[in-house]
């Protein structure tokens, strides 16, 4: 894609300072959200119109939330804000000596810039995985698993061979993080009380819902206790867990087990780890080996001045944490709070203050009534947790409307257990010339 070298038009020449953004995930809003109505002019852009809430794509993924309730239009968020303005924008290259850059829309000078463009999908250099697996770290993602999972059964249904159809219903889920965990428990709660209304003609005891972990527990993050109720809900669900278990390649068909027979399906879901994105422009002595990207306790990337990494994409080496903050969205979230409130400061001509992470604690849900938190005091698990899950999450959710919505949702799904959103809305094929703003643009996050 060719890069248009002039500037990205209706832009204004800033009265001060002009801070670019890029990303517009829980970082990156937080930031803008934070740098509002203030002398700094604040360029914010991301590739997508919208900010997801990515703890819950997974509900999407299995129906049990539309892709509208968890997506919030970054427009809206700075409606009286006239400091901050938004592009949609796919950004390719940081020219650090001109402090400029290079977009699919033009070019963008800054004087603080910011990256906050989190991490993708790690498929640990396995081509044929990375080809044939569905990932599910954006809304297109989990809306193409859902589709997914419904055409499965709406073709497995006209096959009269049940062997033949086994493979069809069968899913694997690679990943035994909150992410795995909780799209198995959802997936074989649609096995165990949904589908089976749907598809009578089915035999849903064919169905096998796999997770694979490579490592000796699911949830590693949680305590021991958390993490022994977790796999015991799972099973209790009919999950078969795969502990200790290594994917070596899938074709499409067959995933390939290091050491342990292989299994047949159609659908293995990805999420058994994270990337952090980069862009070129940085250099190598700037990443870590794991290719995140080297910041002090400001944030503020190794040998640049004026050009800072928050979130996923970013790692902070201190004592309490010899290998990096974990990559969630706490850390994030503070990170960017405390990067704005420095950048405050700066007008104040008051000294910045480092960067110090607050662990407010951990939680993952399995099914209706079944989660497990650990908080920095206490731990809890079974349906208080499922509440207090509930709660937490809904709060998070950005927008009045986004909230009343998910709420009846969930309360509708509680008492009736039936969601409502089986629908197999299957993408319109764009033709190419008519692609550009309707398809997404190719990720320049080397």
């Amino acid at each position: 894609m060719s890069t248009p070298l002039t500037p990205i038009p209706n832009i204004s020449k800033p009265v001060y300072k002009r801070i670019v953004i890029v990303g517009g995930g829980f970082a990156g809003l937080k930031l803008a959200q934070k740098l509002s109505h203030t002398g700094y002019q604040v360029v914010l852009l991301d590739k997508n119109n919208y900010h997801m809430f990515q703890p819950l794509l997974y509900q999407v993924a299995t129906a049990a939330l539309p892709p509208d309730a968890v997506s919030f239009p970054l427009r809206r968020a700075f409606h009286k804000t006239p400091n901050v303005i938004f592009r949609m924008a796919v950004v390719q290259q940081i020219k650090k000596e001109e402090n400029l850059l290079l977009t699919n829309l033009g070019t963008l000078s800054y004087d603080y810039l910011i990256l906050s463009q989190g991490a993708s999908t790690n498929y640990f250099g396995n081509a044929n995985v990375h080809k044939f697996s569905a990932p599910m770290k954006s809304t297109s993602e989990a809306l193409y698993i859902r589709n997914k999972i419904i055409s499965n059964y709406e073709r497995a249904v006209n096959i009269a061979d049940p062997e033949e159809r086994k493979p069809i219903m069968n899913v694997v889920i690679v990943g035994g993080g909150a992410t795995g965990v909780e799209l198995a428990g959802s997936i074989a709660e649609l096995r165990n009380k949904v589908l089976p209304k749907d598809y009578p003609q089915l035999s849903f005891q064919n169905m096998r819902v796999i997770l694979i972990e490579a490592g000796p527990c699911l949830l590693a993050g949680l305590k021991e206790k958390s993490r022994d109720k977790a796999l015991e809900y799972l099973q209790k669900l009919g999950v078969e867990v795969m502990l200790h278990t290594m994917v070596t390649d899938y074709d499409g068909f067959t995933v390939q087990l290091k050491d342990k027979p292989s299994i047949k399906t159609v659908t293995l879901l990805w999420a058994a780890g994270i990337k952090a994105n980069t862009l070129e422009g940085i250099t190598e002595d700037q990443k870590a080996p794991n290719g995140r990207l080297l910041v002090n306790e400001f944030n503020q990337l190794k040998g640049s001045e004026n050009i800072f990494v928050v979130g996923d994409q970013c790692v902070l080496i201190d004592e309490k944490y010899p290998k990096g903050h974990p990559q969630v969205a706490q850390v994030a979230i503070q990170q960017a709070s405390n990067l704005a409130n420095n950048l405050k400061y700066e007008l104040k001509g008051k000294p910045w203050k480092p960067f110090k992470y607050r662990d407010l604690g951990s939680m993952a849900t399995v099914g209706k009534s079944m989660a497990v938190v650990d908080l920095p005091f206490v731990s809890f698990r079974g349906f208080f947790a499922w509440f207090v899950w509930l709660f937490v999450h809904l709060m998070a959710i950005l927008g009045v409307r986004n909230k009343l919505e998910i709420l009846l949702t969930w309360a509708w799904k509680y008492l009736s257990f039936d969601p409502s959103l089986r629908l197999l809305i299957r993408p319109r094929y764009v033709k190419e010339f008519k692609r550009k703003w309707m398809t997404e643009e190719p990720d320049y996050e080397i």
